[in-house]
Order: C-alpha cells, then structure tokens, then sequence
C-alpha cells in the first residue's frame, strides 16, 4: 500500500501483517503494533540484527491469556521490581501509523493496572542508520500519582561482546553488579567475562548470571556483533537524579547462559507523574561497520573513534 509519506509503507514481519517499515537506502526498521509494540527489524545493508524466536511468529496475546516474554526490539517501563505487571503495555495490541518521511508512530491502550498508557515515536534519518527512539509515558489516572522510569529492553542476536566507557566515578567497587540467585544482587563480583579495562567495562561472554547492572553516566553502550557491525545505543543520564531501579542503575545489560540473545537496557530516573502529567525518555540507535575481534580483544582507540563520529 502507498504511503502519504516518503520512506514509509506496510510489509508482514515476524508471522505479523501489516507492520510499519521506515526505511532509506541502506537502513531499515520494521515497527510491530500487534504485541507490545516493538522494533521487530533494525537492518543495515540487509542485515538484521534484532533477536526472534520464530516460535513466537504471529503470537497475539488476549486478556486473560497467560503472559509470555516477546522477543525483538523491547521497550518498557520499570523499576523492575516494583512495577506491578502490566501485560496490557507489555504484550498487548497498540496501534500504529506513519507520522512523517521515516517516521511512525506506535501508542498502547491506557493500561488497566497502572492507568499509564505509552507512545513510542521512531524517525530514522534520511541517509544513514541513525534512528530516534522516543518513548512517552502518560499517567492517565484522575487521581493518583505514579512513580515509574524508562526501560529499554533490546534483544540482539548472541555472540556479541557489549562495550561501555565507565566514566571517573562508579558507586560499586568493581563498576558493576551482578544479579544473583534468589534476587541476590553481588556488589563485588568476580566473573572472567566481565572486566575493566582503560576505562571502559567490558562483557566478553555470558557472565556466571545473566544480568549485570551498571551506573555509568557517560551515556552510551556498543555491542559488537559477530557480523561485523556495531550496535551503538546513546542516551541521556541525569547524575543530580534519583535513579529508582533497587541498585540505581542507569544501564544493565542480560546475557544468558547459551549466548543466544543480548540485551541492551538503558534506565532512566525516576519520573513521579501526577494525574495526566508525562515524561519522555529518548534512545538513539547506530549501526556502524566494526570488524569483530575474533580474539574477543577489543582495539579500544578504534572504538572510540567509530562511536565518536557518531555521536
């Protein structure tokens, strides 16, 4: 079907029809409304490096069907911990349209647990891989307020190894945690995968657990993937702020055990919303060509370089 705007148009993804494309001559992204609004593509000359599980293709969820965890590129809203579910938000079926030349938007219902409801705004530039993630959170209650902050959730493809400068000051002696058994949260871990390293915090392989935490505040991560491209993720961070994941965290990182799937998961502070107030959180997305180091040695100066000329 023909678009009003320039770089939009309508394709069938992931087992789903009707899914929004933004695209230029050599980056595409395939938005999905029909469960939980996500990224289903983020592609760079045909590769995409967004996780699926083809066993999900076309999965619609209902009320009062059983939760289940979609794949793809994730956004939510935390703390983790504290956020009552919120299915509606999560895996429920939002809407979707083309706002712009390589611009769409996605908006949920108003969630019935937590009376919040989100939009979710993506522009991808006109010339390169550079795509603007805006995620809006109003509380749409009359009467009370609400306490809630930004959780980007992607799901990369595995293999990779995530990359993130660590700044002159962390609260946690090892400048991460380690989220252990039985919500165990280890402050002073020790893992042969994770390591610091002229200044940047590297995760080289699935840790002993699958999630560390990080409060970095310089405001970007890199995940190198084995097809030889960065995935670059920069975002604000609000030192002054209160930061109302358990551990404050501005950033965390999920690799499991089996290195099938990466996520990438900025945080942001906490927002207290009173009745119909919002807030906006912004990720913005690269794909940059980076040769994967097969020694699993990162050239840091090359790194930075490649990250710099993007920011």
């Amino acid at each position: 079907m023909a678009s009003e705007f320039p770089g939009t148009r309508r394709t069938e993804s992931a087992g789903y029809t009707d899914c929004l494309v933004l695209e230029n001559a050599e980056a595409r992204v395939v938005l999905g409304h029909q469960s939980g609004g996500r990224v289903l593509e983020y592609t760079l000359n045909g590769q995409n490096v967004i996780y699926q599980d083809p066993e999900q293709n076309g999965k619609i969820w209902k009320t009062g069907d059983p939760p289940y965890h979609p794949r793809g590129g994730r956004f939510d809203i935390g703390p983790e911990k504290l956020m009552p579910p919120h299915p509606a938000l999560w895996i429920g079926e939002w809407s979707s349209a083309a706002t712009g030349p390589r611009t769409g938007r996605m908006m949920s219902v108003v969630d019935p647990d937590t009376e919040i409801q989100i939009i979710r705004d993506f522009k991808l530039d006109e010339d390169s891989s550079r795509l603007s993630c805006r995620q809006t959170m109003v509380n749409k209650s009359k009467t009370a307020a609400a306490r809630l902050c930004h959780w980007g959730r992607t799901l990369v493809t595995g293999g990779g190894i995530v990359v993130m400068p660590i700044g002159e000051y962390s609260r946690f002696p090892k400048k991460y945690v380690l989220y252990g058994p039985d919500d165990s949260i280890l402050f002073n871990p020790s893992d042969a995968n994770v390591r610091e390293r002229d200044g940047y915090l590297e995760i080289l392989g699935p840790p002993k657990h699958p999630k560390t935490g990080m409060d970095s505040a310089e405001g970007w991560l890199a995940c190198l993937m084995p097809q030889n491209l960065m995935f670059l993720k920069s975002y604000a961070t609000y030192p002054e702020r209160v930061y109302n994941e358990i551990a404050g965290l501005t950033v965390s990182v999920w690799m499991p055990a089996d290195g099938s799937m990466i996520e990438l998961e900025p945080i942001g502070p906490m927002e207290t919303l009173k009745p119909g107030q919002s807030a906006v959180f912004e990720e913005e997305w690269w794909l940059v060509p980076f040769e994967f180091p097969q020694d699993r040695n990162v050239d840091l100066a090359s790194l930075e370089e490649a990250v710099q000329n993007e920011l």
